[in-house]
């Protein structure tokens, strides 16, 4: 049988060095394990969020997705864009 994806509208915000601050807020300090915001040009810039699967690294582009029932986890620039689009 073949399955298709219930529509769920989701929140996400894309990772960078400018809006690694919000994103911490947005995913809540008790959702991450580390984080580095990349304040010189040579360092990542990562947040590594817990997950229901564990702790998942967002790097620098990555979107972080809140998920249906309030999870946090990180999704690469190309899955997103994929399988995601904007609500008007």
């Amino acid at each position: 049988m073949k399955y298709r994806k219930k529509p769920v509208v989701i929140e996400a915000m894309k990772l960078t060095r400018k809006c690694s601050d919000v994103a911490i807020d947005f995913i809540g300090k008790e959702n991450i394990a580390s984080f580095n915001l990349g304040e010189f040009i040579e360092d990542a810039c990562y947040i590594e969020i817990k997950t229901l699967e564990g702790t998942m690294r967002a790097s620098e582009g990555d979107w972080i997705i809140k998920g249906i029932k309030g999870e946090f986890y990180p999704c690469k620039p190309d899955i997103f864009e994929a399988t995601y689009e904007a609500v008007l």
